[in-house]
């Protein structure tokens, strides 16, 4: 199923759609303000084995991200210091991973890591489904097996690609191309670990 939601003003009743597959343990693909990505909810763990399954990923050796509306109840899932919590507040939403230690109320799958990404896009569309559903969504890029464009941005292509494999893509206009920026912040040192498309602050 392809559904059409625009950013600017994202319809209640195509968000209701989503949400209901997410509920049930569906898999969707968003676009966040980086690439396009696939997702469910953060806290159904059948959901997340199954993407896991999908991408090839074992995610005790993976590190998992989840989509926060704000950092409103970041503690819930990761152990910020005040320091972290800084620059999360200062560069957000926006194009970036900030990898904090696991807190206590995140399913079993993302602690054999010990550390959870935390993602806050700047986009309408993901943060508003996230707002609804009242719980993280777990997200993980959609990756093109063409080394040529690394990351698929035509909704429409990457509908015929996943149809069979997620129940529900997202058009919400062309993807980005660049990835996030991901800056490790389990230590003292913050470390960018990948530069992507966001400039730290």
């Amino acid at each position: 199923m392809l559904i059409k939601i625009y950013p600017e003003n994202p319809n209640p009743r195509e968000i209701d759609k989503v949400i209901e597959v997410l509920r049930d343990g569906g898999l969707v693909i968003y676009p966040t303000d980086t690439v396009y990505a696939i997702g469910c909810d953060a806290l159904n763990v059948r959901a997340v084995e199954k993407i896991c399954q999908m991408k090839g990923i074992n995610p005790q050796k993976s590190n998992l991200s989840i989509i926060c509306y704000d950092l409103s109840n970041l503690s819930e899932y990761a152990k910020v210091n005040n320091a972290a919590f800084k620059l999360m507040k200062k560069n957000l939403p926006g194009p970036f991973t900030f990898i904090l230690p696991t807190s206590s109320e995140l399913p079993k799958i993302y602690k054999n890591r010990k550390e959870v990404g935390i993602r806050v896009p700047d986009n309408n569309i993901i943060r508003t489904l996230v707002k609804e559903l009242g719980n993280p969504i777990l997200t993980m890029s959609v990756h093109d097996d063409d080394d040529m464009i690394e990351y698929t941005t035509d909704p429409e292509l990457i509908h015929e690609k996943y149809e069979n494999l997620v129940d529900l893509v997202i058009d919400g206009g062309f993807g980005g191309f660049e990835a996030s920026t991901v800056v490790d912040c389990t230590t003292d040192e913050f470390e960018i670990v990948r530069q992507g498309k966001g400039i730290l602050e």
